[in-house]
């Protein structure tokens, strides 16, 4: 499971740039699907091999006191809460501050470990404007420039070497593992109980488990499953549970964890912008995903109403598309047994194996039909097609020069790989691999 790193300070001082720098290209989202890049909170880095979480925090205002410092401070405190790691940031351009030291009392607190970084020191002769910095009694600081990339590499290296090392999974076992996750109060608790008396099952209830959520082992027809509820913030945080902004810090944990991801969509509001955000990171994690509509029952409804919901939600989660819709009610218990059935039919999707020889069976009539287009007079050649994982199916294609590849013919590719084999409720990869010329 990846560690959470959160990035906090006064406003200013350049948090978003030292996100933009850590997480670089490897975002958590999708960037090209309108509504989801706005607004950034999370995004994903890679040092040494160690993959973490990065959060992007607003500025915390010590006296602020308009509604806007105080939901920010909040929203601030629950990453504080949520988080492995704490980056400080602080602004060496403007010396050392009061917010700075009452900031760093409240860190200390938090028992988290803490890299101090001091950000703006954009050249060697405002090295000396850190020494201010160890009265926040936090160890020696570190001197960045996020804008330029000053010592960034340094700044991984502390940050790795302070990342707590107990966070990976436990052994293995055979249950399918089903988040359930969305924003506050669209019914995933509810969802859940309503699964589990249903259904005729062995329940071993463990709440509290590590990982801030509570999992529920059960078996129904055979098959295990675990399913996993997001709906507790840990310690204190959950004073802030009306706070929606920053729930999406739990349903991170849930993806990492899962196998297939149950988004739970409120009927009465539809597709919100955090749906789109959490959806997205599950899409990019390769998780299965089944889109929930839960609440069905308090929509007045005639022979076009659930037509007319799914393809609002397909509108709003285009890059989805591939993602199986159900329209169910917790409390009246209409449609629940289709869930598992659902989970079965992705399980089986997701580690779908084709043979070699069928899917260049297809390519080959895709090449016939729709052949590459050519690009300043050079065309893309495809020589074969392998399929070399599940869980997400990934594909890789032998071409002559990857760089031909345009991003429109890819998704061709997908297409007709879907519309050929399904690979329902789970997103594929196509990966091109230039030829060797050497053989």
């Amino acid at each position: 499971m990846e560690a959470i790193i959160a990035i906090v300070g006064r406003p200013n001082v350049g948090k978003s740039t030292l996100f933009n720098r850590l997480i670089g290209q490897r975002l958590a989202i999708v960037e090209d699907v309108p509504g989801i890049t706005r607004d950034r909170l999370y995004g994903t880095a890679e040092w040494t091999g160690r993959h973490f979480t990065v959060i992007d925090t607003g500025g915390i205002e010590i006296e602020g006191s308009n509604d806007v410092s105080l939901e920010t401070k909040k929203q601030a405190e629950i990453a504080i809460a949520e988080a492995d790691l704490i980056v400080f940031l602080a602004d060496g351009k403007e010396g050392l501050q009061r917010d700075d030291l009452e900031i760093a009392d409240y860190l200390r607190r938090s028992k988290k470990p803490i890299v101090l970084a001091i950000n703006k020191i954009d050249n060697l002769q405002m090295v000396q404007n850190i020494y201010d910095f160890y009265e926040l009694g936090l160890g020696d600081p570190i001197e960045i420039s996020a804008i330029n990339g000053l010592n960034i590499g340094d700044l991984l290296d502390l940050i790795v070497d302070q990342l707590p090392v107990d966070l990976e999974e436990p052994e293995e076992d055979d249950s399918i593992k089903i988040s359930f996750i969305g924003r506050p109060n669209v019914g995933k608790s509810s969802l859940i109980n309503a699964i589990l008396g249903e259904q005729r099952v062995i329940v071993n209830e463990q709440p509290g488990t590590t990982r801030d959520a509570i999992d529920s082992p059960f078996s129904w027809e055979g098959t295990y499953y675990t399913l996993i509820d997001t709906a507790g913030m840990r310690r204190k945080s959950k004073i802030y549970e009306n706070v929606e902004r920053f729930s999406v810090i739990r349903a991170l944990r849930a993806v990492d964890r899962s196998d297939i991801v149950m988004m739970v969509i409120d009927a009465t509001e539809g597709v919100t912008e955090q749906d789109q955000r959490i959806v997205g990171y599950a899409h990019e994690k390769g998780r299965g995903i089944i889109l929930v509509v839960n609440k069905w029952d308090l929509i007045e409804k005639d022979s076009k109403t659930a037509d007319k919901m799914a393809e609002q939600i397909r509108d709003a989660l285009v890059f989805v598309a591939y993602a199986p819709i159900v329209f169910v009610s917790a409390l009246t218990k209409q449609r629940i047994p289709r869930l598992l059935e659902l989970v079965n039919f992705v399980s089986e999707q997701q580690n779908m194996r084709l043979m070699t020889s069928d899917i260049n069976d297809l390519l080959q009539d895709i090449l016939r039909f729709n052949p590459p287009p050519s690009v300043g007079g050079r065309r893309l050649r495809i020589y074969y097609v392998s399929q070399v994982a599940v869980k997400p199916p990934v594909f890789v294609f032998f071409v002559n020069n990857p760089e031909l590849a345009h991003f429109s013919y890819i998704r061709h590719l997908e297409n007709q790989i879907r519309q050929n084999y399904g690979f329902e409720g789970t997103p594929i990869r196509l990966s091109l691999r230039g030829r060797d010329r050497s053989k």
